[in-house]
């Protein structure tokens, strides 16, 4: 079972391998383009809920469902994503991975009935399973450290290409086509992100990072990762943060602004595109100050607190420009998540990163299902208690959000390591 030692006598982080800058950054931007796709997938419920809601008389609660369960595969499979990225490497385990998306988008776009759609949504949250985890070790094993919050900032703003797309563009397409369409359409864009991929991205030198021995011993450093102490207060927030963005931005953002304030489609679409915009730049300046190990953690509680009571907030009050308002601001504040990031990087040895990353995805992911469904859950309950919907559903959201922080704040901070 693999060791893990404290900051005093860890060894330092390899050296990144001997590349020019121009080399390192292409196969990155076609890392991104797999996750940008993702970031399209995990969001496009927002915009198709009213025809799917339409077409198949869903409830809010099975909306929930639905929505949860990309997260829900996209999470279960980060187990052996972590496995198969430390042993088979990023090229080997993406590229054999994420043609499932395609599929599944495939399989929505001409589904016939629910139970086609809860199938397709789990082809595609199992296929979207390694594109982020595979941007973030590519950039540990290809940039100096000091550069990881930065870069993986960077990384995350450009993904937000794909929020972008979920915004008014998809919002126009659906409108003017079908969200059958939709889904058709993101099939084609996976499609082209896999021969992206496929050309750009090459791992010539079998060991050019720590790789474990055989695949019992990357088993077993994951039961390791559970012994440490300061694990279980990263995955406790891991959980909620990302679920709570997520949460708001893939499933509540258009329902809440149709039936609460009457706006159409289009409307939605841009509040969506505004949010999506500030996602795309706000995570590279959260990383580019970056404060390091000695006072991240104060700032990832700060921001996290402060997005729960605007989630609260919006339990209140019923005023357009309010929510609208609380919303975008909350687009801005996802760009935190990377500094969760930068933490996990710095809190495991370099041969365990692969699997320590999928272990944190699989968290937020697993986070992202089970607020999703729980919120579905809360909102179809809300009436029977005279409480509406979607200020029972953003309400609850807040204060999980808020009791991850907490645990969090009380729970040991890790032993940084590089």
């Amino acid at each position: 079972m693999p060791r893990f030692r404290d900051t005093a006598t860890a060894d330092p982080a390899p050296a990144p391998p001997t590349r020019s800058a121009r080399a390192a950054w292409w196969p990155l931007l076609a890392l991104v383009g797999g996750f940008a796709l993702s970031q399209a997938f995990r969001t496009v419920t927002a915009i198709l809920a009213g025809g799917l809601q339409a077409e198949f008389q869903l409830s809010t609660q099975a909306l929930g469902l639905f929505a949860g369960t990309f997260a829900f595969a996209f999470g279960l499979s980060q187990f052996a994503m972590g496995v198969a990225l430390d042993y088979y490497g990023l090229r080997r385990t993406l590229l054999a991975v994420f043609p499932l998306a395609i599929v599944g988008a495939l399989v929505s776009a001409l589904a016939p009935n629910f139970g086609t759609l809860v199938l397709g949504q789990t082809l595609i949250g199992i296929g979207c399973s390694p594109a982020f985890v595979t941007c973030t070790l590519y950039i540990a094993r290809h940039f100096p450290p000091k550069r990881f919050a930065f870069v993986s900032g960077l990384a995350l703003g450009l993904g937000g290409l794909g929020l972008l797309l979920t915004g008014t563009p998809m919002a126009w397409w659906v409108a003017h086509t079908s969200w059958r369409a939709g889904f058709g359409l993101l099939a084609g864009l996976a499609a082209l992100a896999w021969v992206f991929i496929h050309t750009c991205l090459q791992e010539p030198v079998a060991h050019a990072h720590p790789r474990p021995d055989t695949l019992g011993s990357a088993l077993r450093g994951f039961g390791a990762l559970f012994l440490l102490p300061h694990t279980l207060g990263i995955l406790a927030l891991a959980l909620v943060s990302y679920a709570a963005f997520l949460t708001l931005r893939g499933l509540w953002l258009g329902p809440l602004l149709a039936h609460r304030h009457g706006f159409s489609l289009m409307e939605v679409g841009h509040v969506a595109l505004a949010m999506s915009v500030l996602s795309l730049f706000m995570p590279a300046v959260f990383g580019r100050f970056d404060p390091g190990p000695a006072t991240r953690r104060r700032w990832i509680v700060a921001f996290a607190s402060l997005t729960a009571l605007t989630f609260l907030g919006m339990s209140l009050w019923h005023r357009a420009w309010a929510d609208v308002g609380a919303i975008v601001l909350i687009g801005a504040l996802s760009g935190a998540g990377v500094l969760q990031y930068a933490n996990v990087r710095s809190a495991y040895r370099p041969e365990v990163a692969g699997r320590a990353l999928s272990v944190f995805t699989m968290a937020m992911f697993l986070g992202v299902a089970l607020v999703q469904s729980l919120t579905g859950w809360i909102a179809s309950l809300a009436p029977t208690v005279g409480l509406e919907p979607y200020a029972a559903a953003l309400g609850s959201t807040g204060l999980l959000l808020a009791l991850g922080a907490l645990v969090f704040w009380w729970l040991p901070a890790g032993q940084h390591a590089g």
